[in-house]
């Protein structure tokens, strides 16, 4: 009798136990379903629930990837060719601008998309006629800004007033400093320089710069000729 007893105890117990584990689990099962699903690039395209969810991942990181457009690449008209093979090469659309001048000369850009929140770069380079492109770059710059764009690189190839990095005689200007003082001014964030006639010229910048060197590129160039 006792054992019976015994036995019929230990029975409930276990029942119990288990009932409670399942009441636990369902607790949570039931939680994990109904919070709130937070993704910093939006909702997923695939369902949380299917069961092919790891199968479908590669392709839920592509569709994110391809869809993503917080990068954005626009060219002013002083080399719209080279503006257009690096967005090429990045997988990228060139972004939409209209860049017109008046019978005065004066330059009017307006961006023909929306920039809210992206990461701009803006292709430039500051060739003959430097001041003329250079212009240009400040009003792309300003209007960049002014259309809250989250950060704005100016990729300038060629730097303009580079070689005015110094006095060499007396009542000059350095007008390096005063080109990187405009630029900073305009409202950007980075600058993107190639082969910059001197190395100071970085330190007239108040902002980051990147210095990229294309001696690799036109010796690999010349060698395959």
């Amino acid at each position: 009798m006792a054992s019976i007893l015994q036995s019929a105890f230990t029975y409930s117990t276990s029942l119990s136990f288990i009932c409670n584990c399942s009441k636990r689990n369902s607790f949570r099962v039931r939680c994990n379903v109904i919070e709130p699903l937070k993704y910093d690039n939006g909702p997923p395209c695939i369902s949380i629930l299917n069961n092919n969810l790891l199968d479908s991942k590669f392709h839920l990181g592509n569709t994110m990837i391809k869809n993503d457009t917080r990068l954005r690449i626009f060219s002013g008209t002083a080399n719209p060719a080279l503006s257009q093979e690096i967005s090429c090469y990045m997988g990228l659309d060139l972004g939409k601008i209209k860049i017109k001048r008046f019978a005065d000369g004066e330059i009017y850009v307006q961006l023909q998309e929306s920039v809210r929140g992206c990461d701009v770069f803006l292709v430039q380079p500051t060739c003959p006629p430097a001041n003329e492109n250079i212009m240009e770059l400040l009003v792309m710059i300003d209007a960049c800004r002014r259309a809250s764009a989250k950060n704005i690189t100016a990729v300038i190839p060629y730097f303009g007033y580079a070689r005015a990095d110094r006095k060499t005689q007396g009542r000059e200007s350095i007008a390096a400093k005063l080109v990187a003082n405009l630029i900073t001014e305009a409202g950007a964030n980075r600058v993107l320089a190639c082969d910059l006639h001197s190395g100071q010229s970085m330190g007239y910048f108040d902002i980051p710069v990147d210095h990229v060197y294309g001696q690799v590129v036109a010796i690999l160039f010349v060698w395959s000729l």
